[in-house]
Parts: structure tokens; C-alpha cells; sequence
């Protein structure tokens, strides 16, 4: 699919362009992102600015200040994330074209497209749920969570409840015990998910522990982009591992 808008984000970094332009507050353009990205933050946001992709005004103050235009160039960051799981790296060498009249440059942009969308690796919504509620909200029982707990695959927070993402575990499991596995059999998955994790820490790790502003952030979104890029391979993987076992 391709980000090319049929009317593409101005370019936010043309001071002209920006001139005498009626400008709105962080919280403002926050609300607006919100009815179409719901998960979209303040932080977010400056994660965005402190990369160079977006380069809203200043009050004397030092107060963000964004126009119409910037507010377009935004949505387009998002939309391509979203939609074309593009890096940031790839965008800003889109926004780039795109700022300097090479549109073309933009069409002919190549990346990988993984399976699973980096949207899905972000944190789950809070919740707290025992593990009674769990059981519930996976349709299973109470035995199933405490041996799935046992077996490293659910890992309850300090204060002993659970995620959203949890019950999809769950699910998960269960669903595959269908097939005559037993929950034992599933832990090499925990140990593979151990070390893919730790292969891509080699990346997020350095990155979060820098000094600046939006290490964490920073850190996030590639560990979002790294996630779904390698569960994607893995699956891959797997697919034509299977498919060279059954001679197919």
C-alpha cells in the first residue's frame, strides 16, 4: 500500500509557508489526532519533533505552536506508521522528498513490510485483573492460568493482576493445546520469545539509556518496529520450515 496522499503534507519546515498562519496548542492538535489515533500522546508528539520531522513554531515563552499544515504532516507520520509500517528513518527520507519536490523519490521507496503491524506491540491499556478475572475473560479456567503461570508463559505484575494482553495469551495457548499439546510443550515458545526479546534489547537498550530528552520514547518505537519485523521473520520462518518438512 502506498503512503502517497493525493494531496501530500506541506512542508513544515518552510518558514514562509507558515507566516501569518492561524497556529493551536499541543493539547488542541492532541485532541484532533486523538478521533483518528487514539493511542497518539503529547509525548508522543515531541518524540516526532526531536527526530526532525516535524518543526512546529516557538513562543517567546518557548511554547509549541502548530499550524494547519503541521497538524497534515502529523496525520501523514501517523498514516504511515500505521498503514505501511514504514521506520522513521523511511519517512523522514519521504518527508524529505516530498519537502524538496521529489515526489518520485517517495514511490520508489523500498522497505520491508512485516506481517504483524509495530501497532500491535504497544503497551496494552491498563488494567488489573486477578487471575480469577482472567480465567474469565479467556473462557477458561482457573487450573489453566496457574499452569500456564507455571510455565512462564503468564507473568502476573508485582501487585499479583494481569493485562489485556494476558487474556490473548490465554487464548492462545489454549487454542493450541487443542491440537493435543500440552501446556509443558509450550514453554520452548517462552524461551524463543526470551531470546528474540533479548536480541533486539541489543538495540533499545543502548538507545533508552541515553541522554537525551526522548531516549525513551525513541527506544519504544524501535523496539515496536524491531518486534514486529522479527515475529514477522520468525513466522516466515516457520511457515517454510514446515512447508520443507511436509515436502510441499
Amino acid at each position: 500500500m502506498s503512503a502517497i496522499r493525493k494531496t501530500s503534507p506541506q512542508p513544515a519546515s518552510r518558514a514562509g509557508s507558515k507566516a501569518g498562519a492561524k497556529t493551536m496548542s499541543i493539547g488542541v492538535v492532541l485532541n484532533r489526532l486523538r478521533e483518528e489515533f487514539p493511542d497518539v500522546t503529547v509525548s508522543k508528539i515531541r518524540f516526532l519533533e526531536s527526530e526532525g520531522l516535524i518543526t512546529p513554531q516557538r513562543t517567546a515563552s518557548g511554547y509549541r505552536r502548530f499550524t494547519e499544515e503541521d497538524v497534515e504532516r502529523l496525520r501523514y507520520i501517523l498514516v504511515t506508521q500505521r498503514d505501511n509500517y514504514l521506520p522513521l528513518k523511511v519517512i523522514r527520507e519521504q518527508l524529505d522528498a516530498m519537502d524538496s519536490g521529489h515526489v518520485t523519490a517517495i514511490m520508489s521507496a523500498t522497505h520491508a513490510e512485516p506481517i504483524v503491524s509495530p501497532e500491535a506491540f504497544r503497551a496494552p491499556a491498563v488494567t488489573r485483573m486477578t487471575d480469577t478475572d482472567l480465567a474469565e475473560q479467556a473462557n477458561t479456567d482457573q487450573d489453566t492460568v496457574d499452569q500456564l503461570v507455571s510455565a512462564g508463559l503468564l507473568t502476573p505484575d508485582a501487585s499479583g493482576h494481569f493485562s489485556a494482553d494476558d487474556v490473548r495469551v490465554v487464548t492462545t495457548a489454549v487454542a493450541l493445546t487443542e491440537f493435543g499439546l500440552d501446556i509443558r510443550h509450550l514453554k520452548s515458545l517462552r524461551t524463543t520469545a526470551g531470546r528474540q526479546a533479548d536480541l533486539i534489547s541489543q538495540v533499545t537498550e543502548p538507545v533508552a539509556k541515553s541522554r537525551t530528552a526522548s531516549a525513551t520514547q525513541k527506544a519504544e518505537e524501535i523496539g515496536h518496529q524491531m518486534t514486529a519485523l522479527v515475529v514477522s521473520l520468525h513466522a516466515d520462518l516457520v511457515k517454510n520450515e514446515l512447508r520443507n518438512r511436509l515436502g510441499s
